[in-house]
C-alpha cells in the first residue's frame, strides 16, 4: 500500500477534502493511505508528525494555489523536505494545481503535474471531473510504482511507527492496524456562505464575458462586440457582424423564493425581466457549486456541478452557439 502525504494550505482545505473523497475507490482496495495535518491528535507535536509522516510517504501531492506558494511553510519547508524526498529516490512528488498560480517558475514545475495540461482543478467546468482526471493519472502512477512502492524498493523497508517508540518520539497519527477508508465528514453551508459564493460566480462571470467579447472581437476583422456593467447586479453583451448585432444577451442576479441566482437572457432590454436559463447554488457533502435549472438543454453543461469557469462557458455557450 503506497502512503500519501497532502502538501497544502488550510486555506484550500476544502478542495483537499474533495480530492480525498474521490480517492475512495483507491482506499477501498488498498492501494492507498492518505496523510494530511488533520489526522494530528490533540497534544501531538505538529512539526514532528508532519516530518515523520513526509519521510513514511510514497507519494507527495502538492496542492499548488497562490495560498500555499505564499505559505512560508508549505513552500520553504513541506516542498524542501518533498522535493529532497524526491531527488533520493524515496518518494514521488505529484504536483496537484487547484487555482491559477505563477507556479511555472517554482522548484516542482519540472515534474508532470496534474490535471491534464497543469489546468487548474477550479477552472474545469466540473470539479467531479477534474479530480476524476488527478485520480486517473494517479491510479496511473501506482500501477506503474506497485512494486517499488508496495515494497519499498526505491527507499529500503518502511517501517511502522508504533504510537509511542520513545519519550523523544511522537505519536503517529496513522495505524497500523485495519481502520476504515470512510472517515470523511458532510459539511453544510449557511445561507451567507451561499449567497457569498453566487455573487463571486457573477463577478467571474463579468469579468468573463468582458475578457471573451474583447478576444472575439479581435479574432474576427468582421466582428464588433459591446459589453456594458449596468449595475452590481446586471451586465450586457452584444456581438455584431458587420455592423448588424447577431446576438445579445443580459445576465443578472436575482431572487426568487427567497434564493438568488444567476439568470440569463437571450436580450438585453433592462426592462424584461424574463429569462431563458437560471443556475442557482447547490452543494452535496463537500462543496457547493452552481446548477442550472434545465431550460436550456445541453448535454455538455446538463446535471453538472459546475465550477465559476463551467457557469461562466455555459452562458457563454448560449450567447454564441448560434454563431458556430
Amino acid at each position: 500500500m503506497a502512503r500519501v502525504f497532502f502538501s497544502y494550505s488550510h486555506r484550500d482545505e476544502e478542495l483537499r477534502d474533495r480530492l480525498e473523497t474521490h480517492l475512495a475507490m483507491l482506499k477501498r482496495e488498498n492501494v492507498v493511505e492518505a496523510w494530511h495535518d488533520r489526522r494530528i491528535t490533540v497534544g501531538d507535536e505538529w512539526k514532528g508528525q508532519i516530518d515523520a509522516n513526509l519521510e513514511r510517504s510514497n507519494v507527495i501531492l502538492l496542492l499548488v494555489s497562490p495560498d500555499f506558494l505564499a505559505s512560508s511553510y508549505c513552500y520553504d519547508v513541506e516542498l524542501n523536505h518533498a522535493m529532497r524526498l524526491h531527488g533520493e529516490g524515496k518518494s514521488k512528488v505529484v504536483p496537484i494545481i487547484l487555482k491559477p498560480c505563477d507556479w511555472k517558475s517554482a522548484p516542482f514545475s519540472k515534474l508532470q503535474a496534474a490535471p491534464t495540461d497543469g489546468k487548474p482543478i477550479v477552472s474545469w467546468p466540473d470539479l467531479d471531473e477534474a479530480f476524476l482526471n488527478v485520480v486517473e493519472k494517479l491510479r496511473d502512477l501506482l500501477g506503474k510504482e506497485s512494486t517499488d512502492l508496495s515494497l519499498g524498493k526505491s527507499r529500503g523497508a518502511l517501517p511502522e511507527l508504533s504510537s509511542v517508540e520513545s519519550n523523544n518520539s511522537i505519536k503517529t497519527a496513522t495505524f497500523s492496524g485495519p481502520r476504515s477508508s470512510n472517515l470523511s465528514l458532510s459539511k453544510s453551508f449557511t445561507e451567507a456562505e451561499a449567497d457569498e459564493f453566487l455573487d463571486k460566480a457573477f463577478e467571474y462571470m463579468s469579468k468573463f464575458f468582458e475578457n471573451s467579447l474583447l478576444e472575439l472581437q479581435e479574432r474576427n476583422s468582421d466582428i464588433k462586440t459591446s459589453f456594458k456593467r449596468v449595475d452590481s447586479n446586471r451586465f450586457t453583451a452584444v456581438v455584431y457582424k458587420n455592423g448588424s448585432s447577431i446576438a445579445r444577451c443580459k445576465i443578472s442576479l436575482g431572487s426568487e423564493f427567497s434564493h438568488k441566482s444567476i439568470r440569463f437572457s437571450g436580450n438585453d432590454s433592462l426592462a424584461d425581466e424574463s429569462y431563458n436559463e437560471s443556475l442557482s447554488v447547490k452543494h452535496d457533502k463537500q462543496a457547493m457549486y452552481l446548477s442550472s435549472i434545465g431550460m436550456q438543454q445541453s448535454s455538455q453543461f446538463d446535471s453538472k456541478k459546475l465550477t465559476f469557469e463551467g457557469a461562466s462557458e455555459f452562458y457563454w455557450h448560449l450567447l454564441i452557439k448560434y454563431l458556430q
